[in-house]
């Protein structure tokens, strides 16, 4: 879990961990209003139904429509540059879901399931049903920053036919020592993250994606994750993941000058049809949760270098200011642990190697035994995860304080095409190239 990526865009990170702004390619609904607003006319009518009576909601002329909330109005476009679901900020549930392409189905096959993902997508994400046999299960919802995303595995390109065409940067990832792998619930043919603001909304996208599957590939695994609410904060502020620590402070920002080149495929690429696409690592990590609670909160902080109350890296600041890797105490010993998670994932300790983090946090139950299988549904972005997740992951390997508190327990890797144009559909320059 490397803490230069995010469970969530933060204020700093150029966007909102409270959900989908315009900043972040999300665009609200003319006629919504905003949170705020509507939170400060729901108190003012309560106090005036208390002193008047119920009567008073039944003397006025009732509204033509009453508009969404802005949690509900907002919506991210889907014919973008970049596909959605990489740079807007957390959604507050989520879905991961694999499919493996059914016997005897191939690249035409495949071509006419992309084209009916990517239109169904289209049509979710502006609060529109799904198609005729829509299941109803979001009537009344707005789009709720749904976005869809949808990626290719290793295995899709010997199954298509396309070899050729699979890039370099998609060769399995290496294994590494805290990896406890169950292949069932790794890699895939096909990829496809789901997130919005609302759990029905996002339900009924899955339940719409898989019916569109119909007979070409079948679910191979799939996961449920949320994040904090937007609006359940005071402000704007970065998220925490299960072990209480805030989680994405050094994200990579799409207002740095390197923020492209480090997370998305350029024009110019080879393959051509992954221009402006990049690849997403997804690891499903289990917290040790027992055994990290069981920690007082220095020897926490001690593992993370971090404060738990507000981010702050041990070296003193606030939650931004940057670390001081060489600072001591009186005591002569590192403010910042030698084996802190922080320290050992910034990027220059790690020849520049960086990671957008978007993950999710699930919790799958309690186990037999009474410890809780949660943790964190990892997702990465990278151009490059040769150098971005992959030397991270082999440096956290050689020695992080946090690994002997998590459990990487599946893990795949997707390439992720760039957005679909007006008219098209998602990977149509493969499948059609």
């Amino acid at each position: 879990m490397a803490e230069q990526s995010i469970p969530v865009a933060g204020p700093e990170e150029g966007g909102s961990a409270e959900g989908g702004t315009a900043a972040e390619g999300c665009v609200p609904d003319g006629g919504g209003i905003s949170r705020r607003a509507l939170l400060g006319t729901a108190g003012a009518t309560g106090l005036v139904l208390g002193a008047a009576g119920g009567a008073v909601g039944y003397a006025s002329a009732p509204a033509a429509a009453t508009p969404l909330t802005s949690v509900g109005s907002t919506e991210v476009m889907f014919h973008v540059k970049h596909q959605p679901g990489i740079t807007e900020g957390l959604q507050a549930r989520g879905h991961l879901v694999a499919f493996d392409l059914a016997a005897g189905a191939g690249r035409k096959e495949a071509a006419a399931l992309l084209r009916r993902w990517s239109q169904t997508a289209r049509r979710l994400m502006a609060g529109e049903a799904s198609g005729s046999d829509d299941t109803g299960v979001a009537r009344d919802a707005g789009p709720s920053s749904l976005t869809l995303t949808f990626g290719f595995g290793h295995s899709f390109f010997a199954r298509t036919g396309l070899e050729k065409q699979r890039p370099v940067a998609l060769d399995p990832l290496p294994d590494f020592s805290s990896d406890q792998l169950d292949k069932s619930r790794s890699n895939g043919d096909l990829w496809v993250q789901i997130g919005a603001d609302d759990a029905l909304v996002a339900f009924h996208a899955l339940r719409a994606i898989q019916k569109d599957a119909g007979s070409a590939a079948k679910v191979r695994w799939q996961m449920n994750g949320f994040n904090r609410t937007p609006g359940a904060t005071a402000h704007p502020m970065t998220a925490r993941n299960l072990m209480g620590q805030l989680d994405g402070t050094r994200n990579p920002k799409p207002g740095e000058s390197d923020f492209d080149q480090r997370i998305f495929v350029p024009e110019s690429a080879t393959p051509a049809w992954m221009a402006n696409g990049s690849y997403a690592v997804v690891r499903r990590i289990r917290m040790l949760l027992d055994d990290w609670e069981k920690l007082s909160l220095g020897a926490q902080e001690d593992v993370i270098g971090r404060r738990k109350s507000n981010g702050a890296a041990l070296s003193g600041g606030t939650e931004t200011t940057p670390m001081d890797l060489e600072k001591t105490d009186a005591k002569g010993n590192l403010a910042v642990p030698i084996n802190a998670h922080a320290r050992i994932t910034r990027p220059d300790q790690n020849g520049g190697a960086a990671i957008l983090r978007r993950p999710f946090s699930y919790h799958d139950g309690i186990d037999a035994d009474g410890v809780p299988d949660a943790g964190l549904l990892f997702v990465c972005w990278q151009a490059d995860p040769l150098r971005g997740f992959v030397p991270l992951q082999r440096k956290l390997d050689r020695g992080d304080a946090l690994s002997q508190y998590i459990r990487h327990e599946s893990s795949g890797l997707f390439a992720v095409p760039g957005g679909a144009a007006e008219g098209e559909y998602v990977g149509q320059g493969l499948l059609e190239g």
